[in-house]
């Protein structure tokens, strides 16, 4: 009896520790002003153009320019499976979105970390706004990485 009081709670202990391990992987903060952005080892400063990237294992790389992570994605794709894709919302700074649903704008007059003059929005209608002030191009993200790609 004691046996399979013993199984029972062993077998319980390690399903809750199962699913405690679960669940996909996680975006973390950045810690801006401390950490290094993984493509090109400058302080992560900018809030309004920060970047981050985890792979469906879990492991976070954190940017201190959008320009740093689809360089990073486009030359880790082919061998790394990312889950979580983040960029900064420029109207919103240090708020994190969905790099695969925001809309980029390129313009000469809004100056991005790393020089490519690139900034993320979580609304098209935001982007359209700084777009019809600063000028530029806008893009989503298939075109933007096909355009970082051609470099």
């Amino acid at each position: 009896m004691k046996v399979k009081s013993a199984m029972g709670f062993l077998m319980a202990l390690w399903a809750l520790l199962g699913l405690g391990a679960c669940g996909g992987p996680k975006a973390e903060p950045i810690d801006y002003g401390e950490d290094m952005c993984d493509f090109c080892q400058m302080t992560i400063m900018d809030r309004q153009h920060a970047a981050e990237a985890v792979t469906e294992k879990g492991r976070v790389y954190k940017f201190d320019a959008i320009e740093c992570m689809v360089d990073y994605v486009l030359e880790h794709e082919s061998d790394t499976p990312f889950g979580i894709l983040l960029v900064a919302d420029y109207a919103r700074p240090g708020e994190m979105i969905d790099a695969q649903t925001a809309t980029y704008l390129i313009s000469p007059n809004l100056p991005s970390p790393m020089g490519a003059f690139l900034s993320g929005f979580g609304s098209r209608g935001e982007a359209e706004k700084v777009q019809a002030e600063k000028g530029g191009e806008l893009l989503d993200w298939k075109a933007l990485k096909g355009k970082r790609s051609k470099r």
